[in-house]
């Protein structure tokens, strides 16, 4: 399975910024699902204050945009009543799934409880309806987080991972690795980011949210390769060691079906 990952426009745009942001943003959507893609679409990706995105999704999706393929992310950065009523409203306008992460502890608003699982128990009680997803981290020590994945308290269907590279192979070997070895049937979707440059400033900034293969990159984009081609790198190294579902982060909203299809395309699959 191949998804995308799009983050929502920014809270603190204009109003006619915000109004084309999300136009191409619900262009991207509808491209992207009409031919089968899963999206995510983020909540506080990187601990700043983004615009509602469900409000907005149900307010302007035409109804032939299949929402079963759309699954919004939900982080603890809320207070419990909004993460309720949150999902109520994604069961009630079609959404059948729901990302619930914590959110980043060092910025913005703090959590409103301490770990995801425990806001994934709150609305597993509430409506046990709804499909959740999890969180793991591939670059973590692998037993430690398969101790959360398979705990009685996890909570969730399905998991997603940390953005992890094709000079990460090694690293998500061993969690590979670890899960066959404790039988985990939770089924997972490795992040795969779409790093546009080397550009060192921006792969500095990027360190603060994730894992960068800083160095590796800067050879390879020297050397010439192109975005799209360091992406299927990536994707193809994961599936050598046994990767079998994942979602891309940090598509131009505007291309985005466009680019994930040339990336597929250089890997050898579709979506």
């Amino acid at each position: 399975m191949f998804g995308a990952e799009l983050r929502p426009p920014r809270a603190e745009l204009d109003a006619a910024e915000g109004m084309d942001a999300w136009i191409d943003t619900y262009h991207a959507v509808q491209r992207l699902t009409r031919q089968g893609t899963f999206v995510f679409l983020t909540d506080s990706a990187v601990g700043e204050p983004e615009e509602d995105n469900l409000r907005h999704l149900v307010t302007n999706l035409g109804l032939d945009v299949p929402r079963d393929r759309i699954v919004p992310f939900l982080t603890s950065k809320h207070s419990l009543e909004y993460c309720l009523s949150y999902a109520e409203r994604a069961h009630q306008s079609g959404f059948p799934a729901l990302v619930v992460l914590g959110g980043d502890k060092a910025m913005g608003v703090p959590r409103v409880v301490e770990h995801a699982w425990q806001l994934r128990r709150y609305l597993r009680e509430h409506d046990s309806t709804l499909t959740l997803g999890g969180w793991a981290n591939p670059h973590a020590e692998p037993e430690r987080q398969l101790d959360f994945l398979t705990a009685s308290d996890f909570h969730a269907e399905f998991y997603l991972t940390q953005v992890v590279s094709h000079h990460h192979a090694g690293q998500v070997a061993r969690f590979i690795a670890a899960a066959k070895r404790r039988e985990l049937e939770t089924p997972g979707i490795f992040g795969v980011f779409f790093y546009r440059s080397a550009n060192p400033r921006t792969l500095a900034a990027l360190q603060g949210f994730l894992p960068v293969p800083a160095e590796g990159l800067t050879r390879e984009f020297a050397a010439g390769a192109t975005s799209e081609e360091v992406c299927a790198r990536t994707i193809r190294a994961l599936l050598d060691v046994g990767v079998k579902h994942f979602y891309v982060s940090n598509l131009p909203i505007g291309r985005a079906q466009q680019v994930l299809a040339s990336v597929l395309e250089r890997v050898g699959v579709t979506a």
